[in-house]
């Protein structure tokens, strides 16, 4: 039969197909032209929204930087005029990746995978960012932020190991609704209360932890190179603690030169780390022993350490990186609780001596009593 026959060698059309061959040809319906249509339009649409900036920021664990290490040859803390001690183990800072900002938009993509992922976050970018913001103003935001934690790291280090760090206490501004409005200037330098000399910011602090908030105090103050006494009425803080009522812009005189050297990470929660590892590099014991100790939490010069944005983030970073341990702000407790990794112990810290002890007992293989988020 002619459909049975091959097309003949060097025919340029093939044989005309038969009524049975036509027959057998599937024919397109309405229903599968709709079809059709349709999936292509879906296709369509889902490679738009794969590109399409959507209105979430989502955070996730970003990379973890070991203090005592080096990045490229330098290492982030170098020191000036002491003596410094190699470790065996690491400190390593968390930090979190985002995307939402000015700058860096998440997509449909990333928001999806987001919420697919038990260590992301996705929330509203309005709660993530100021909506008025721009990414320079972010950017020059967390450099600064960054800037003043190195110094606050630097000043409770040397403190907590016994140095005296002298400081100019410059008045920056008053706060609304207190008495120094008026009766103190930007630029001010505060020199002693009740007659007793400040030299140096700690001191102020532990003067103001004697005062029941509503006394009032006589402070001496240099203003344009002329000393003279102003008398204030102290308020209270949110803590319930007194305060004159003025912020303070501490100029300080470092006994040690400490150079932090640390690119591509910004904000203020690297500080608790930093200042631990000052510590470390500053003395002869090997604290951390081998171990891998990771951490988080702002600090100020007095050597309190505060809380952070992204714990849970930050302690899936560290277990990714091969920490075993991991020094949590007390005050971000209510947020470990249900969220630690599998084989990360996290222990509490409120105060650079107490991240301090927590290391040298890590160090030691002696931290089965150290406070935890739950106990202790």
């Amino acid at each position: 039969m002619l459909d049975d026959q091959p097309v003949p060698p060097g025919s340029a059309d093939p044989a005309p197909a038969t009524t049975s061959e036509a027959d057998a040809r599937p024919r397109a319906t309405p229903r599968a032209l709709v079809l059709s249509v349709g999936m292509l339009l879906t296709a369509a649409l889902a490679g738009v929204l794969v590109v399409l900036p959507a209105p979430y920021a989502v955070t996730s664990p970003g990379p973890t930087r070991d203090v005592l290490g080096e990045a490229e040859g330098t290492p982030l803390i170098q020191v000036e005029g002491a003596q410094t001690y190699p470790s065996s183990g690491e400190l390593r800072l968390t930090t979190i990746s985002g995307t939402g900002g000015p700058g860096y938009p998440s997509y449909v993509s990333t928001v999806l995978r987001g919420w697919a992922s038990v260590t992301s976050v996705v929330r509203p970018v309005e709660e993530v960012f100021p909506p008025d913001a721009t990414q320079e103003e972010i950017d020059e935001s967390n450099t600064e932020l960054m800037v003043s934690s190195q110094e606050n790291a630097t000043v409770a280090a040397l403190t907590e190991l016994g140095y005296e760090v002298p400081a100019t206490l410059v008045v920056a501004g008053t706060v609304e609704g207190t008495q120094a409005e008026g009766l103190l200037e930007e630029g001010d330098v505060l020199t002693a209360m009740d007659g007793e000399a400040l030299p140096d910011y700690q001191t102020l602090v532990a003067r103001l932890q004697d005062v029941t908030p509503g006394d009032a105090v006589t402070l001496a103050v240099t203003r344009h190179g002329q000393p003279l006494e102003v008398e204030v009425t102290t308020g209270e803080r949110e803590d319930g603690g007194a305060q004159i009522g003025v912020y303070v812009d501490p100029s300080f005189e470092l006994p040690v030169d400490v150079t932090i050297s640390i690119d591509g990470i910004g904000g203020p929660s690297a500080g608790t780390m930093f200042a631990l590892g000052i510590v470390d590099v500053l003395t002869p014991e090997d604290e951390a022993d081998g171990e891998v100790i990771a951490g988080t939490g702002t600090i100020d010069v007095t050597g309190e350490v505060g809380p952070i944005g992204g714990i849970r983030q930050k302690l899936a970073g560290a277990r990714r990186d091969g920490a075993a341990w991991f020094l949590a702000p007390a005050g971000n407790c209510g947020e470990v609780v249900g969220h630690v990794p599998d084989g990360l112990r996290v222990v509490r810290v409120a105060t650079l001596h107490d991240a301090r002890e927590a290391m040298t007992a890590i160090g030691a293989r002696e931290a089965d009593d150290l406070p935890t988020c739950t106990a202790g």
